[in-house]
C-alpha cells in the first residue's frame, strides 16, 4: 500500500457507512460481495498488539474499533476497510487481530479450542479454522495464528500460546494441537527442547 496515496476518506466517513450497513441487522456485512471503487489509503494502522490508530494516534473506543473490525478485508497482501460506496487501504503491521484468550473443551483428539479475539470474536479451531505457527528466522521465536474469517487471522498472545503448549499433544514427529479433529502441528519433535 502506497503511503504517498493518502486521500480524502475519513474515518468518520467509513464509521458512518458501516454503521448504516450494520443497522440492517447482519453480524458482519458481506464485505466479500460488496465491490465499490478504491478510494485511497486512509491513514490507520493496526499495530501487532492489536491496537488501532488513526492519524497517529489510538483509537480509545473498543465499539468504533469492533465497528472498523467488521468491515475490515485482506486482498492478497493488501488490508481495506470496506462499504457498499467505498473501499479504503490501511496498515496492517502482522495480523488484524489479536487471540486474547481460548477455552479448551474435552481432550486429545475430541478437544475443542475456542478463541475470543481483541475485537470480541469467537472461533473454534479446526477445518475452518486452521492454527499456523511461523518462526522468526533470526531469533525463532514462534508466532502462532488462528484464521478467523476469509483471510484475516488473529495472533495468539503470548500468554495463550503458553498454555497452548501445556496441553499440547504429540503426533507423527510433531508437537502440536488437536481441535475440531484437526491435528495442528506447531514444532517437530526433534526441535523440542
Amino acid at each position: 500500500m502506497s503511503t504517498e496515496s493518502l486521500t480524502t476518506p475519513s474515518a468518520e466517513g467509513i464509521a458512518a457507512s458501516a454503521r448504516a450497513v450494520r443497522q440492517q441487522g447482519r453480524a458482519l456485512p458481506p464485505v466479500h460481495e460488496w465491490n465499490p471503487p478504491f478510494c485511497g489509503d486512509l491513514d490507520m494502522r493496526i499495530a501487532r498488539d492489536g491496537t488501532w490508530f488513526y492519524l497517529g494516534t489510538p483509537i480509545g473506543r473498543p465499539e468504533l474499533v469492533r465497528l472498523f473490525s467488521t468491515i475490515l478485508r485482506r486482498d492478497g497482501d493488501d488490508y481495506f476497510l470496506v462499504t457498499p460506496v467505498e473501499k479504503v487501504g490501511i496498515t496492517v503491521d502482522d495480523a488484524p487481530f489479536v487471540a486474547v484468550d481460548f477455552e479448551a473443551h474435552e481432550a486429545g483428539k475430541g478437544q475443542s479450542l475456542r478463541f475470543e479475539t481483541n475485537v470480541g470474536d469467537h472461533v473454534t479451531a479446526g477445518p475452518e479454522h486452521p492454527i499456523r505457527v511461523t518462526r522468526d528466522p533470526e531469533t525463532g521465536e514462534p508466532s502462532p495464528y488462528v484464521l478467523v474469517r476469509a483471510n484475516l487471522e488473529a495472533l495468539i498472545d503470548r500468554k495463550s500460546f503458553y498454555r497452548l503448549v501445556e496441553i499440547g499433544a504429540r503426533r507423527d514427529g510433531w508437537f502440536g494441537l488437536w481441535s475440531g479433529g484437526e491435528f495442528f502441528g506447531i514444532i517437530p519433535e526433534d526441535e523440542l527442547p
